[in-house]
């Protein structure tokens, strides 16, 4: 039942533990939405689920390639506005979201697997006005750190979100996605689609 992080035994493993223990909570908020539900911004931002899925994606695909001194500049399209980085445009989909997310997770965890040293260098992109000018590089340690409170700071946003779409919250949703065995929580169910309507799973 991993509503915790699993035990950990040294410093790699909590980091890694800890991202991934992020992104599913994360990914839990979209379990059951419809297309239409995943765009809904459903606060007072212009935030939605499947925006924040989308913008995770690019934010693990944008620090792996820094990791790997690939990065070169923004990834976001010349047309591409702010608020287009977290928002699914209407060719792209919810699930089409969710298998970008995994394949970046992927990315990143092997990429990782594959640093002997977490202190190894991290060059700070330049040109890029909310990054420091003074700092010449970072560590492989801070990007995961950083990476871990990205995912959790987007999983709390979208918590609120899917709260506000529905009612539904985090443990009733895990319950739910991953059928767990006699569950503390009254695992979430979905109301009757509606005409056309299709429930995504998280998986």
């Amino acid at each position: 039942m991993p509503g915790f992080a699993p035990p950990v035994a040294d410093e790699r493993t909590a980091l890694t533990a800890y991202l991934a223990h992020q992104r599913r909570a994360l990914r839990v908020t979209a379990h059951g939405l419809t297309e239409e539900q995943a765009r809904t911004a459903a606060s007072a931002g212009e935030l939605s689920i499947g925006g924040l899925i989308k913008h995770a994606a690019r934010c693990e695909t944008f620090w792996t390639d820094l990791i790997l001194h690939q990065q070169r500049g923004p990834q976001r399209k010349a047309d591409e506005s702010d608020s287009d980085e977290f928002r699914l445009a209407p060719d792209e989909s919810l699930a089409e979201a969710l298998v970008a997310y995994t394949e970046a997770a992927e990315r990143t965890d092997t990429v990782i697997a594959g640093i002997p040293d977490l202190g190894q260098a991290v060059p700070v992109p330049r040109g890029l006005p909310w990054f420091p000018a003074e700092v010449e590089e970072w560590s492989v340690r801070w990007v995961l750190l950083h990476l871990i409170e990205e995912t959790a700071r987007h999983g709390g946003h979208a918590d609120v979100i899917r709260e506000s779409i529905d009612g539904a919250t985090h443990y009733p949703l895990l319950a739910a996605a991953e059928a767990w065995p006699d569950p503390w929580f009254q695992p979430w169910e979905p109301e009757p689609p509606t005409i056309g309507g299709q429930h995504a799973p998280i998986d």
